[in-house]
């Protein structure tokens, strides 16, 4: 599809305020939410969330609306300040349009866990240097010891990630990833993340005029796609997972039909779903080092 006509695509394409509020959109809100005044309150929460997203704001208004049906259905708010899930631009090489992909985000995922009533706790914390003791050479478990000052503990350098959770029956489980492993389990597995790229971007050296590849949470906000990669490993391998906890992570990164099945897009702007493979990171990381193609001292 030429650009030409594309351009003429966009400019007929109804905004989404506007096709929030036609009749074949508000049918299809009033059957799904039942409730009027919750129909409202939708109506106005998802609006407000692409008013302020210009990005969003060129997606198929109907690839938005199912999207946040979607979050709605799960109780989660479409606010990006809270981070419970997020409606993530994408474009479709197929059809030429941009569409709106429903992701999950960390915090949703421990409040979907939460409110399952199955977790007495559960976490993800960022572990900071001089944290991490090594393993008991007994049980061969990572032993840490955290700073207790936090001002002082938010200045030093992350070297890893760590969760946990415990359920009601007693039955806990802790993971842990090393920095170092978490950047090439991204590199590895999303299609929007390059290492290389990375280290460039964090020494400052990418053109201002480059900055827009940059847009994948892998970029702008590392730790967070951390902790989510941590939850859903720790979640999916040993915790108890809800039908909505199910419905959340088999439709994350996915473009949502209006029948409610689901189509995952061939190039997201976030491709975590994969489960770590513990011994293709560790592969790859001795590969990574003999070849000094990253110092790992350095990281």
């Amino acid at each position: 599809m030429n650009n030409q006509l594309q351009n003429s695509i966009n400019a007929t394409k109804p905004k989404f305020s506007v096709a929030i509020q036609s009749d074949m959109y508000k049918n299809l809100i009033n059957n799904t939410l039942g409730d009027s005044e919750r129909a409202k309150r939708f109506v106005a929460s998802i609006s407000s969330a692409v008013a302020i997203n210009p990005s969003l704001q060129e997606c198929s208004p109907k690839t938005i609306l199912t999207g946040a049906l979607l979050g709605e259905a799960l109780n989660l708010s479409p606010s990006p300040q809270l981070g419970l899930y997020y409606l993530v631009p994408y474009s479709n090489n197929k059809t030429g349009e941009k569409e709106a992909v429903f992701q999950m985000g960390y915090k949703g995922y421990i409040q979907l866990a939460i409110r399952s009533g199955q977790y007495k706790d559960i976490d993800v914390i960022e572990i900071k240097e001089g944290e991490l003791l090594g393993r008991n050479k007994e049980t061969g478990k990572f032993e840490f010891s955290f700073i207790e000052n936090e001002a002082e503990r938010i200045l030093k350098k992350t070297i890893g990630y760590l969760g946990y959770f415990e359920l009601l029956n007693g039955f806990t489980k802790k993971i842990y990833m090393s920095k170092e492993e978490m950047e090439i389990h991204a590199d590895t597995y999303s299609k929007a993340f390059n290492l290389s790229d990375y280290r460039k971007l964090q020494a400052g050296q990418i053109p201002e005029k480059d900055m827009w590849k940059f847009s994948s949470f892998w970029y702008k906000d590392f730790d967070a796609m951390a902790f989510k990669t941590i939850l859903r490993q720790l979640i999916s391998k040993w915790g108890i997972m809800s039908i909505e906890m199910q419905d959340a992570y088999t439709k994350d990164t996915a473009v949502i039909k209006e029948n409610g099945d689901y189509e995952y897009v061939d190039s997201p702007e976030y491709d975590e779903n994969e489960i770590v493979d513990v011994d293709v990171i560790e592969k790859k990381s001795e590969k990574i080092a003999k070849t000094k193609k990253i110092s790992l001292d350095e990281v």
